[in-house]
């Protein structure tokens, strides 16, 4: 099994090894527990690292190759960690035919990363959504809670200039 998960190190403490722990000794016995084991590993961590699959892999029995096809399963499971600032772009189709392709690869050039991924500073994750019922505001992205639409290519930098600005 590869690593490549993530390229934000796993930073994991003492503390959320200690809780999930004490959440796979209280699924231990209870049948179908992988996926509570996954959904609460992922609330005490907020994605799910490699090294916390391997614990609950070696710790409760399950093979690594079940754990990774149930977290890839289910679009719940995050394999990668969330940045302060989540992007998410709509590759919708009125989005997308205005132009949402081409302002999510500037995002992704700009920072960096891929979709699904997050960048090493954790500032930044960057994700394809679907329809988010702005269609009249196509192209829409996303910045947390906060909208965008009517966008241009030209308004990736600007966005992020905000963003840069918030340390």
């Amino acid at each position: 099994m590869t690593r490549a998960f993530s390229a934000v190190p796993f930073t994991g403490t003492s503390e959320q090894e200690i809780q999930l722990k004490k959440v796979m000794e209280e699924l231990m016995e209870v049948p179908g527990a992988l996926m509570p084991a996954l959904q609460r590993a992922q609330d005490i961590y907020g994605y799910l690292p490699y090294e916390v699959m391997e614990m609950i892999s070696k710790e409760m029995g399950f093979p690594m190759s079940e754990i990774y096809g149930v977290a890839t399963f289910y679009s719940q499971f995050s394999l990668s960690p969330k940045g302060r600032f989540q992007l998410g772009i709509c590759l919708g189709t009125a989005c997308y035919v205005k132009g949402a392709g081409d302002i999510f690869d500037k995002f992704s050039l700009r920072l960096g990363i891929k979709g699904g991924e997050c960048s090493p500073d954790s500032k930044y994750s960057l994700v394809a959504t679907r329809c988010i019922g702005c269609c009249g505001l196509a192209p829409v992205a996303t910045v947390n809670e906060e909208v965008y639409g009517k966008l241009t290519v030209d308004d990736v930098d600007k966005i992020l200039a905000t963003y840069n600005s918030m340390d």
